[in-house]
């Protein structure tokens, strides 16, 4: 049997396991009752998104997001959005803003009737350091003096049992006294450690005397240089939870093991006094495997620093800051996150899946607009040279209450070269000579011809229009053809610059079996040209999306565009072009 992932290529009907626990805790009464530090009633249901800001939220952290936010919403709850900031050496202020930005990019929020719920376990340190005092004068740590090489060799394997520390039976006031020679910066960075004493020969690795403080000389991005210990994730990770009374402690397959230290914190904290029950309870569910995606801080970051990308917000990354500028909507990521549903086992979400939810949302919300990508020019000998006639368009087609946008045509035209074959193949229903077409929202023309450079290529088409064809006029309908090209006026387009996007990598697993994600880059992820697009796209904002009938859906980037000169990034395609090529 294999380990890996089983692959999901189709939207199955979502499941969430944690709706029922959750519906089965209230229905118990679980959590009923429970009062804050001012006596304020609490919610039945209380969650967390607790990242760590040493990096950019992915995809990934997104389904976590809406887990944590939606579950809490449904349930008449409130969600915490807490920084588990206990790492100052990877920790920025850079990570809080955009992590806070993203959160709420999404659609989210901490603030409820009762106040903001932003919290920092930073905020904790001296609370946390007073619990880990108790827990040496209990009996339940001891500060350790073993080298990491020591440490590392006495903590065994999955096979073999650890061996206790030589400090381990240390007296409780020595490991006291150590610990606040410590705090108070007396020793080098390893030079002590303190370690919870639970059992050396623990089936599970986690469970061996695992380390609650560390020395570590590092400013902190809010509390500076106040400390020089810092309390381990696991540690300090429970504690909050329960400083902050959630009940629904909520993480990813790979903390399934360290669950158990989990419990064991709370339970030697509520001995002692420092923590009310009911505890909070962990739960993990199956973390996000995208294909076509890593989401590897590690791997990411190294894209950001060989330049592979063009920075964290690059449309083809994964974070999101990145799928915001490719265009995405946080009404999307819902969907999709909505469709995947919560599950117990991993699995690999086929990256179809996240494109069809954009698709479904873009499409009753996106104005419809025209767009040349691969311009060859349209003659039409017989319009006026100086005229113009003004066509008009729906600005959806399923909803006229939207109005409708209007745009000019004129002797000469954009059309993509693609409409254009000197030697029709068959079923090429286009221009070709003595073939007729209609130019969308315009007129019916029939083709005449064209002009070759010295190289044989095609650069004009020629044609001659049908004056009394014009779509919307009684006398379209006494034309027939089976070809519709969309144009637009040479004289009052729109030139703008086009960035066509695609999947980051060519392989639906990239880094599989450990080999070098960076060997399925796609080629063809990106592409910048000049397009030729409609003259009311000139007004288009940042951020703001068009369907460019034919081609796609795009954005006005949110960071390139300028007044009257967006810059376009293609979000997605109409249609599946990767179908068969999933996991």
């Amino acid at each position: 049997m294999s380990n890996e992932p089983k692959s999901t290529t189709a939207a199955a009907a979502p499941s969430n396991f944690l709706r029922a626990i959750i519906e089965n805790d209230n229905a118990a009464g679980h959590y009923a009752g429970r009062t804050d530090v001012r006596g304020q009633p609490l919610p039945a249901v209380v969650t967390r998104f607790p990242p760590e800001p040493n990096g950019y939220l992915h995809i990934g952290h997104a389904k976590s997001i809406c887990l944590n936010f939606g579950l809490a919403r449904d349930y008449a709850g409130r969600c915490h959005l807490r920084f588990d900031d206990t790492n100052p050496a990877k920790e920025e202020q850079e990570y809080v803003d955009t992590i806070i930005d993203s959160v709420r990019w999404l659609g989210f929020d901490w603030k409820q009737n009762d106040g903001e719920h932003l919290y920092y376990a930073s905020d904790y340190f001296p609370m946390l350091y007073r619990m880990a005092e108790y827990l040496i004068t209990a009996g339940h740590a001891y500060v350790d003096s073993q080298s990491a090489a020591e440490m590392a060799a006495n903590r065994g394997s999955f096979s073999e049992p650890g061996k206790d520390s030589p400090f381990r039976n240390r007296p409780a006031e020595e490991s006291l006294d150590l610990f606040r020679r410590m705090k108070a910066g007396e020793f080098k960075d390893g030079e002590h450690i303190l370690r919870a004493k639970i059992d050396m020969a623990s089936p599970n690795m986690n469970m061996r005397d695992p380390a609650i403080y560390r020395i570590r000389y590092a400013h902190h991005h809010r509390t500076g240089d106040a400390w020089c210990i810092y309390p381990m994730y696991d540690y300090a990770h429970p504690i909050s939870d329960a400083l902050e009374n959630i009940t629904h402690s909520l993480c990813t397959l790979e903390f399934q093991d360290h669950r158990p230290f989990y419990d064991w914190v709370l339970e030697r904290l509520a001995e002692g006094g420092f923590l009310q029950r009911p505890l909070p309870h962990q739960y993990e569910f199956a973390r996000l495997n995208l294909t076509y995606a890593i989401t590897s801080k590690r791997k990411l970051l190294q894209l950001v620093e060989e330049k592979i990308v063009d920075g964290w917000d690059d449309p083809r990354m994964p974070t999101i800051v990145g799928i915001r500028r490719r265009g995405y909507t946080p009404e999307a990521v819902q969907l999709f996150c909505e469709r995947i549903g919560v599950a117990k086992a991993d699995s690999w979400i086929d990256m179809s899946i996240l494109e069809g939810a954009l698709r479904d949302d873009l499409d009753p919300k996106a104005p419809r607009a025209t767009a040349v990508l691969n311009p060859l020019r349209l003659v039409i000998d017989n319009f006026p040279e100086s005229e113009t006639v003004e066509c008009s368009a729906p600005v959806h087609p399923h909803d006229p209450s939207r109005g409708v946008r209007t745009f000019p045509i004129s002797r000469e035209l954009w059309i993509e070269a693609d409409d254009f074959m000197e030697t029709p193949s068959k079923g090429f229903f286009r221009l070709y000579p003595g073939n007729k077409v209609r130019l969308r929202y315009g007129y019916v023309v029939e083709c005449t011809g064209c002009d070759k450079d010295a190289e044989g290529n095609v650069i004009a088409v020629h044609c001659n229009y049908y004056p009394d064809s014009k779509s919307g006029t009684e006398g379209s309908a006494n034309y027939k053809v089976k070809g519709n090209i969309h144009w637009v006026s040479v004289g009052h387009a729109l030139q703008a610059e086009v960035r066509l996007y695609d999947r980051l990598f060519s392989e639906p697993q990239p880094d599989a079996g450990g080999r070098d994600f960076k060997q399925a880059l796609n080629p063809q992820a990106k592409s910048v040209i000049s397009a030729y697009l409609e003259p009311g796209l000139a007004g288009a904002l940042p951020e703001q999306r068009f369907q460019f009938e034919r081609h796609g859906y795009f954005v006005a980037d949110r960071v390139d565009s300028q007044p009257g000169k967006p810059v376009f990034n293609r979000i997605t395609t109409l249609k599946d072009s990767w179908g068969g090529k999933g996991a």
